[in-house]
């Protein structure tokens, strides 16, 4: 008898006009359920594409099978073994383009939904605490220094940790997990998620040193005299690239970082509970249509604007943005003017009143395989607004690369490290991540710390 054809789960979500006015989590996440259902749909594929579409190799059919059977702490296990940060990808992993693009089911159907049971084994062990410290090789008691605690520091130092070595991570700001703390809005990764997988690299014997700006505070050669054998440099990508366009000095134009930190990390939505004052904005124009972007326009909206704008030069197939948070913005109500890019920010008593644009088409492909944007002549016009966020991208960290001159760099101010084994030109330092790749995903990054940690250990250990 031919199997019974089951349709892909949808997990269930707030409603718009709720999740508008809340900084809660948006998706609740499958019920056991609707997660083994969902598991059913795997076809256990003997060479599974799944896998190699994964940057960190997470086992998918192994724990997807678990799933169906109902062994729910033991998937979470199995996906832990490769991915120190389930919880994580399961809720900002572009799935789209990665394992579900190459899921054979999605050939002919919509593919397992394997992010969201990826989230929902990481949470079930979780909340159920079933969280246990996991099998450590025999302590080296060889020292070695992740600077950033973003996710390819994270990556790197929970592999490292498990080879036996001792690891301490030095992040910069008050709370770890770089960008996915001060630049994914609450409403898409609770900061108590984030926490929760911090602490289960401390339960490995990570340790952590805040507010500890290596670059300023300590140098790397000053870390290696203090005993440091080996260094992974994970900075991320922190510099706001502007529009370099008249007005963009007024006041009320932002970076996306400064706005989502402002709102993250600094609690500015609760004003005056926390000591971060948040502009009051009416409307707000966002440029860009990456996930920041969208991040930045939700987050707009929760903060009481009564109009948002998405602005982008390009047509709704080029936005590089995640097609759920897309889905999502446009159900919350962002105006999305496409194929539209700023040429002036207006001005009125220094504060920004409006944008001023002009209409594209799209010509040939250019460089980045996308179709170059062309102005069309006297098609300019006017949005008028009070704010406008910046969300068009981020160059490299500088600040520890200004201090370290050994490191060598590509002409984009990124760190030139070897793509192999992502050691850079400073002895025993390699480096990954935004800072090696530019702007990426939080996935790539978990994938270049995995492959710092195995380079790291066969330097350390002569192998």
């Amino acid at each position: 008898m031919p199997k019974e054809k089951i349709e892909r789960q949808k997990m269930p979500e707030q409603k718009p006009h709720d999740r508008i006015k809340n900084f809660n989590e948006v998706p609740f996440g499958f019920p056991q359920e609707i997660a083994m259902k969902e598991a059913q749909r795997c076809l256990q594929c003997k060479k599974p594409a799944c896998v190699k579409g994964c940057p960190v190799e997470v086992a998918i059919p192994e724990f997807i099978k678990l799933v169906a059977e109902g062994k729910f702490v033991e998937a979470a296990r199995k996906v832990k073994s490769t991915n120190a940060l389930p919880a994580v990808c399961g809720r900002v992993c572009p799935q789209e383009s990665q394992c579900e693009k190459v899921c054979i089911v999605g050939k002919k159907d919509k593919p397992v939904a394997i992010g969201s049971l990826e989230r929902f084994v990481a949470d079930f062990e979780r909340n159920t605490n079933a969280v246990k410290i996991p099998n450590i090789a025999e302590k080296k008691n060889i020292k070695v220094a992740v600077v950033g605690s973003g996710p390819a520091g994270l990556t790197c130092a929970g592999d490292l940790a498990l080879k036996g070595y001792d690891v301490t991570i030095f992040e910069a700001l008050h709370k770890t997990g770089g960008v996915l703390v001060y630049g994914i809005p609450e409403f898409r990764l609770p900061k108590v998620i984030v926490q929760a997988e911090v602490n289960y690299l401390t339960m490995m014997g990570v340790k952590v040193e805040t507010n500890m700006l290596v670059g300023k505070v300590a140098t790397l050669t000053e870390l290696f005299k203090e005993g440091y054998k080996a260094a992974f440099v994970g900075t991320g990508a922190g510099l706001p690239m502007f529009l370099n366009i008249p007005g963009e000095n007024l006041i009320g134009v932002l970076s996306a970082n400064e706005y989502l930190t402002r709102v993250n990390l600094m609690k500015a939505y609760l004003f005056p509970e926390y000591d971060t004052p948040m502009v009051k904005s009416k409307k707000v124009a966002v440029v860009g249509a990456g996930n920041v972007a969208m991040d930045s326009a939700r987050t707009a909206l929760r903060l009481g604007a009564e109009k948002v704008y998405i602005v982008y030069r390009r047509s709704p197939e080029e936005m590089p943005a995640r097609k759920e948070e897309i889905h999502h913005a446009q159900e919350e109500g962002i105006d999305f003017q496409l194929l539209t890019n700023p040429i002036e920010v207006l001005g009125k008593d220094g504060c920004v009143r409006g944008i001023k644009c002009i209409k594209m088409e799209l010509g040939a492909p250019d460089e980045s395989g996308r179709r170059r944007p062309i102005p069309i002549k006297d098609s300019e016009f006017e949005i008028e607004v009070d704010t406008v966020v910046v969300a068009i991208g981020n160059g490299p960290n500088p600040l520890l690369l200004k201090a370290t001159p050994e490191i060598e760099l590509n002409k984009w101010g990124n760190i030139n490290a070897n793509p192999e084994t992502l050691a850079t030109t400073m002895k025993g330092v390699y480096a990954g991540g935004d800072i090696v790749t530019g702007a990426a995903t939080v996935i790539e990054a978990m994938g270049q710390g995995k492959i710092a940690a195995r380079s790291i250990d066969k330097y350390l250990t002569g192998g």
